[in-house]
């Protein structure tokens, strides 16, 4: 116990990754309809995503991203790391064709060198700390060292005994690449990178890990996950695997080396056995990973301390080998329209993915419901918003409350106004969002996307009075090794 206590003060030394954390996107290229770089762009610049990763260092892509300012990473693809690790000559050829050629232009911050490398080509880890070294090596050369950062993104199932995140660790076997590889990370100032799925874990705990812990669903106190060593109280996985990866390191006496994301996101579609791989759950984990970082809500250990996070992925990428959920992690298809609108209200402008630029004005949570009824009056009177479907048997009449009412009202006139600023505020009890309130065959003004047929977004209930792309293995995290240990906790009171 002594040894776990003296491990959590030492890791509570760690620094943050960046202190003005972000949200990217991964950009695979798996597509029989893969849109040109400068289309790729054009949906960046219109998303205001501001930092994205790429599988490869495709000249095309960067050259399209040049003078843009987004914050690009490159990859090492696993297929040359056999020979970038083995001759420092490949690695400073790989780097003057793909970094020098474009840097500063493009604004390349970071190499990924391979892709879960460990346990995907397990046999190449003999030569990645290496391939880390030469590609610094060449950058380093090149005066480049402190602009680009090098690392390689390592998935979470190496991280065993993960839960509690105290009692976390890497698996030994591969100490003998970890421990020089935490050490290059150290001395350089690079951050260790992890790819994190909870619904790998999720769905490979037979029913040990609820869905709501795995979606960032809040949580009451009683629900939460105890780390009985040091009574940090976890609501989510991601956290918890975070924490963990911090965990593990200080126990090899690393506890100055960040944590970035470099993958992590929910499929919307899956086979008939992936019955959570489904539009509303990805919509879900995304938005609620979205706010999570944005809003710097740190985790348990490390509190307002965000983890930067690469969402995966920007495209749907139809010709991946694998179960049906391979194909569908994105949040664009080929034509750039969003298989989801994203629930982002409050956090922001990035990645509001409506690219009709759909937005609506519905009622704020905790609105005074007498104030709201006053709004949606002069709404209905002197804002002269035709409020005749609000009407019984009218299509917008169900349901019949204030809510479900004023929310029609505002939006209507939002619309009607142009949805000019200051037009969604009716006296601080409405607020501009992206989640359509559209429902049966109620239909709100501006919900109209393709060719001009309606949005198919599944509205929230208002019921209430308020050509390389990534090779992530489905192991699921070190969290999926460890289920006995939750139903023990269950049982004993500390997962209630």
């Amino acid at each position: 116990m002594a040894v776990l206590i003296l491990l959590f003060l030492l890791a509570a030394s760690v620094v943050a990754a960046d202190e003005d954390a972000f949200i990217g996107v991964n950009i695979g290229t798996d597509l029989s309809d893969m849109p040109h770089p400068t289309q790729v762009v054009a949906l960046l610049k219109a998303q205001q995503i501001r930092h994205i990763r790429l599988y490869d260092a495709d000249r095309a892509m960067l050259l399209a991203l040049a003078n843009t300012g987004i914050q690009v990473m490159i990859s090492v693809p696993n297929e040359q790391l056999l020979g970038i690790g083995q001759s420092n000559s490949t690695a400073a050829n790989w780097v003057s064709h793909n970094v020098v050629a474009h840097y500063p232009v493009t604004n390349i911050t970071a190499i990924s060198v391979g892709s879960e490398v460990l346990t995907t080509i397990p046999n190449a880890a003999t030569v990645l700390v290496n391939a880390l070294k030469f590609i610094h090596s060449a950058l380093v050369a090149s005066n480049l060292d402190r602009q680009i950062k090098v690392s390689t993104p390592l998935s979470s199932s190496i991280i065993l005994d993960s839960f509690p995140p105290s009692q976390a660790f890497f698996n030994r076997s591969w100490n003998p690449v970890l421990v020089p590889m935490l050490n290059f990370l150290q001395s350089t100032g690079s951050f260790l990178m992890l790819n994190i799925y909870p619904y790998y874990d999720y769905m490979q705990s037979n029913g040990v890990i609820p869905l709501d812990y795995a979606l960032f669903k809040p949580l009451p106190p009683n629900k939460e996950a105890v780390d009985a060593n040091t009574i940090l109280h976890y609501s989510n996985v991601f956290d918890a695997m975070v924490d963990a990866a911090y965990f593990a390191m200080a126990f090899l006496n690393y506890t100055n080396i960040p944590v970035i994301v470099t993958e992590s996101g929910w499929p919307s579609k899956g086979d008939a056995n992936e019955p959570d791989a489904t539009l509303e759950n990805a919509n879900t984990y995304n938005s609620n990973l979205i706010r999570h970082v944005l809003n710097k809500t740190g985790t348990p250990k490390h509190p307002g301390i965000a983890v930067s996070t690469y969402i995966y992925e920007l495209y749907n990428e139809d010709t991946k080998a694998g179960p049906v959920s391979e194909k569908n992690w994105g949040l664009f298809d080929a034509n750039g329209l969003p298989i989801y609108i994203l629930h982002l209200t409050g956090s922001g402008l990035v990645l509001a993915n409506d690219t009709t630029n759909q937005t609506y004005c519905a009622v704020k949570n905790g609105a005074d419901p007498k104030m709201v009824q006053a709004a949606l009056d002069w709404a209905c009177g002197a804002g002269k918003v035709d409020c005749t479907p609000l009407s019984q048997g009218q299509s917008c009449y169900e349901p019949d409350n204030v809510l479900a009412h004023a929310t029609y009202a505002f939006d209507s006139y939002y619309h009607q106004m142009g949805k000019a600023p200051g037009t969604c505020d009716f006296k601080g009890v409405a607020a501009i969002t992206t989640t359509d309130p559209s429902h049966g065959t109620c239909i709100f003004p501006g919900s109209v996307g393709k060719n001009g047929s309606l949005v198919n977004i599944t509205a929230p209930s208002m019921n209430s009075t308020s050509s390389y792309s990534s090779g992530h293995n489905i192991q699921g995290s070190g969290l999926t090794s460890i289920f006995m240990t939750f139903t023990f906790l269950i049982w004993c009171g500390v997962f209630l």
